[in-house]
């Protein structure tokens, strides 16, 4: 049987609320949601639609017949075609609102729990944040040239950026000449993508890494071109041939990627691929937060399970006896041991271990802790709750960037294993992005 062809035919309709990913969400006349992109609560819009299911049907915004309060016009001219940001429509404090109501609702569908108090937002600058990503790469026959930049929001195409204004600027104005870069390649149908890291300036380059993944080997022509931009550029200039063992620098010879955590004189180093906060101006807040609401005091033993490379680890040695970071990936336990010394941290010690399996026999498990700090990955913390000794903690920190997986972690501490949700907000630390990063506080009963 032909499939039905969908119905493009332009419609009106009133947006009644917000999805989780920043699309308005409507009523047809027989009851069926739309979630329409581009339309705020409170808006009369004109839609299309782009695609239907049996439950919901989706759609973009044509026109604004009754436009919310809220709107606001959008800094950036590719907005609505790049989908590397949905909100930028919405004033800055009805995003926070938003992100707080998904928490909220996440926390009350999914965990059955209501934290005994909201914390204040944690908000850093809105613009030009964003310190690690990857840009998608990608040559245009049709326009004659290359693309460098994020996925549309129709996620089959790149999207032709001039800037971005949510990256650090000196990434963001950057794109013009890295399309002009890899447009001038022998090898530019061979480059899919390009990764972005900074860190703090070097005498040698200003922070910025750019690693090109390049699926068959460069020449010299193309060496020399990309080392010719690394040095006007001042960015270092990483080669990625196949997996992500295979980084290697090629210009300069050894460039030293770091950050530092000044109010806690701790330097971060870090390779170029490694998970850092992409946020540096929000990591430093949250960190304080974090710190004072596990209330660290001088004698503590502190467990900090997802750690990375050290991130509240190491901020937490200034501060306790001893900390114990726990993370699954092995390159950056050894990373956070470097870091450890690096900064004459030897109350910090780290373990290599997969939280999702079974650890109870771990020596690390077995040691006595005053404070517990959870930082998980999107799929949570579940596997490793249900393994700790929750009763030896007098209280629990979990940082999240899932609403979702952070609710029902949250319903399993307070419903099955009788703690309390004492306090819990968000933390911006994607403005402009539908995503919700958050904290929350746990005690005993």
């Amino acid at each position: 049987m032909a499939r039905k062809r969908l119905d493009q035919t332009p419609f009106q309709v009133d947006i009644l609320d917000l999805t989780h990913d920043g699309r308005g969400v409507a009523r047809l006349p027989d009851g069926k949601a739309v979630f329409v992109a581009g339309a705020l609560p409170g808006e009369q819009v004109v839609a299309q639609r782009t695609a239907r299911s049996r439950s919901f049907d989706e759609a973009v915004t044509l026109e604004v017949l009754r436009p919310s309060e809220h709107r606001i016009a959008p800094r950036c001219a590719h907005f609505g075609v790049c989908g590397g940001c949905v909100l930028q429509h919405l004033d800055a404090e009805q995003q926070i609102q938003a992100k707080q109501r998904v928490l909220r609702e996440n926390f009350e569908r999914i965990g059955h729990v209501t934290p005994q108090r909201w914390m204040a937002p944690l908000v850093d600058r809105a613009w030009g944040y964003r310190r690690k990503g990857r840009f998608s790469v990608r040559r245009v026959e049709k326009k004659d040239k290359t693309l460098v930049g994020f996925r549309e929001r129709d996620p089959r195409f790149v999207a032709d950026l001039h800037e971005c204004h949510t990256v650090i600027p000196p990434i963001g104005a950057a794109i013009p000449a890295l399309c002009a870069l890899v447009d001038g390649l022998d090898g530019r149908g061979d480059i899919p993508q390009i990764e972005f890291i900074a860190g703090d300036p070097t005498p040698e380059f200003d922070g910025v890494a750019l690693v090109f993944r390049h699926l068959q080997p460069l020449g010299e022509r193309d060496l020399a071109a990309l080392t010719d931009f690394g040095q006007q550029q001042r960015m270092a200039i990483f080669l990625q041939p196949g997996g992500n063992d295979s980084v290697h620098p090629l210009w300069p010879q050894a460039p030293a990627l770091s950050f530092r955590l000044e109010a806690w004189d701790v330097e971060l180093k870090f390779r170029p691929l490694d998970f850092i906060q992409v946020n540096a101006g929000l990591n430093g807040t949250m960190i304080a937060r974090t710190l004072e609401l596990l209330d660290v005091q001088p004698d503590d033993r502190v467990l900090d399970l997802f750690c990375g490379l050290g991130n509240f680890t190491l901020p937490l040695a200034r501060r306790v006896r001893e900390v114990v970071g726990v993370e699954g990936e092995a390159g950056l336990v050894a990373r956070a041991r470097e870091n450890a010394a690096h900064n004459g941290l030897g109350n910090a010690q780290f373990h290599a271990a997969d939280l999702t399996q079974d650890q109870r026999g771990a020596p690390w498990m077995r040691q006595g802790f005053d404070k517990l700090l959870l930082d998980p990955p999107r799929s949570g913390a579940i596997d490793v709750l249900r393994q700790l000794p929750l009763e030896r903690f007098a209280r629990i920190v979990y940082v999240s960037c899932h609403p979702a997986s952070l609710a029902r972690d949250a319903g399993y501490l307070v419903n099955e294993r009788g703690w309390r949700l004492i306090d819990a907000g968000v933390m911006d630390m994607f403005p402009q992005t539908a995503h919700v990063e958050s904290i929350a506080v746990f005690e005993k009963t």
